[in-house]
């Protein structure tokens, strides 16, 4: 991390690239348009008022009604047309301007069910029914108000400077993203035939350990895929006191989830990489009467569709074996949800590389390794249109020098008290997300 000197350093050299007085380092001036940070400067109030709206009132997957109203507001502002309900809550805004290419810019729109505890003047205080019934605090604790903010800055850039660009921009604001059901959604709504089928796929995801300023890239593999799965272990209840009179779930339960730690383990070969997580164990009602059945719920991770059906294989041939073993009726393996990985396509990531090394400094434009995370973004690719998410720092750097002088761990995304530094992070987006759009797109 830089010393005092250095940071008083950097923000110099920011304010004075904000007033347009100094090119970014490493920009290009000849082939490159100008930066986006004058207009950033200039616009900085409003959005860092759009940023606190969104974050205070968040809304979960599929509840995203007043999220939508307000994004599509500021799509028409931009002058976009604008397509509302796709996929049940999605937003879809077209910014046409000549021929050339089309690019898909995406965000997603869903908080999750947590209570936020960071202590900002603007937390959230939301509550909203869950798919349960249950009332849950509502909580942008993935970034997902960041990332819409930079959405929709980057449509009104893109309108303001139509002179730097040429071709057709498809904005989609995405719903259900947390429950990885909106992008599927959208694709099945005709977000391909009923508009401009793209060209080039892009998103950006907040990062929760990284300094603002700086912009994370992965060819290739980026995040896992994700499936949920759901068993059902059945037993025959009873009286605690007469164990031998009963088939015990719970038992069983507790043997099938120490025996699901050796398929990756003892199965999947080591340089595969695989999770497999019980997330949630349910069953039993008092501490004296043994229950006729147990839920466990799973998420299950990989980078190979050969390696997630071996996952798959594993867990129900150790569930039908422990049954079996122990005189218990046929479980049962459900398979609720599930989402492919993200693969980002090695050709367009190298092409969006470039255009974030002439907006940034070198040294802020890092190449990271695959993670276990997973994101519908993937489905967007579906033929064959290549894809490229990428990452971008949102916590400032004082703060993360501050937890590793402290030797803490800074809040992880989904974290209750997960709180990006707004400004920077969204001036880091703006900048990265209009530099790669300009970059697909020939200039007028």
């Amino acid at each position: 991390m830089p010393g005092s000197f250095s940071s008083r350093r950097s923000i110099l050299v920011l304010v004075l690239v904000a007033a347009g007085t100094l090119p970014a380092r490493g920009q290009q001036a000849a082939s490159t348009p100008p930066a986006a940070e004058p207009w950033i400067a200039a616009h900085r109030t409003e959005l860092d008022a759009l940023y606190k709206h969104l974050h205070t009132h968040p809304e979960l997957s599929f509840q995203e009604h007043e999220t939508a109203r307000r994004i599509a507001e500021e799509l028409r502002k931009a002058g976009a047309e604008v397509t509302t309900g796709v996929g049940r809550v999605g937003v879809v805004g077209v910014l046409r301007n000549g021929p050339g290419p089309v690019v898909l810019v995406r965000t997603d729109m869903d908080a999750l069910p947590v209570t936020e505890e960071t202590g900002l003047l603007y937390a959230s205080r939301q509550k909203a029914t869950d798919k349960a019934g249950r009332s849950v605090g509502v909580m942008h604790a993935c970034g997902h108000d960041v990332h819409m903010t930079c959405f929709v800055g980057t449509a009104r850039w893109l309108a303001d400077h139509k002179d730097r660009w040429s071709g057709t921009v498809l904005l989609v604001a995405q719903p259900a993203e947390e429950a990885i059901g909106g992008a599927r959604a959208m694709l099945d709504d005709g977000l391909y035939s009923r508009f401009p089928r793209p060209t080039f796929a892009l998103a950006l995801h907040c990062t929760a350990d990284q300094p603002t300023g700086t912009v994370h890239y992965c060819p290739g593999p980026m995040l896992a895929s994700s499936t949920s799965v759901l068993i059902t272990l059945r037993g025959k209840g009873g009286h605690g006191a007469w164990p031998h009179r009963t088939v015990d779930p719970i038992v069983l339960a507790s043997l099938v989830v120490l025996d699901l730690q050796t398929i990756v383990s003892r199965e999947i070969a080591p340089g595969d990489p695989a999770v497999v997580t019980v997330g949630s164990i349910h069953g039993g009602t008092r501490h004296n009467i043994i229950p006729d059945e147990v839920k466990l719920q799973l998420t299950l991770r990989a980078f190979s569709e050969s390696v997630r059906q071996q996952l798959l294989e594993g867990i129900r041939r150790r569930v039908d074996g422990l049954a079996k073993a122990h005189r218990a009726p046929e479980p049962s393996v459900v398979v609720e949800e599930s989402t492919p990985p993200t693969i980002n396509s090695p050709d367009l990531v190298e092409r969006v590389v470039a255009a974030f090394r002439e907006a940034f400094a070198s040294e802020k434009v890092i190449r990271t390794s695959p993670v276990m995370g997973a994101e519908d973004f993937g489905l967007f690719g579906e033929g064959k249109i290549p894809v490229c998410m990428f990452w971008i720092g949102t916590i400032d750097p004082a703060r993360i020098e501050a937890a590793r002088t402290r030797n803490e761990t800074l809040p992880a995304l989904h974290s209750s008290k997960y709180y990006p530094d707004p400004g920077p992070s969204i001036e880091t987006g703006l900048r990265a997300m209009t530099s790669a759009v300009v970059k697909l797109l020939p200039v007028r």
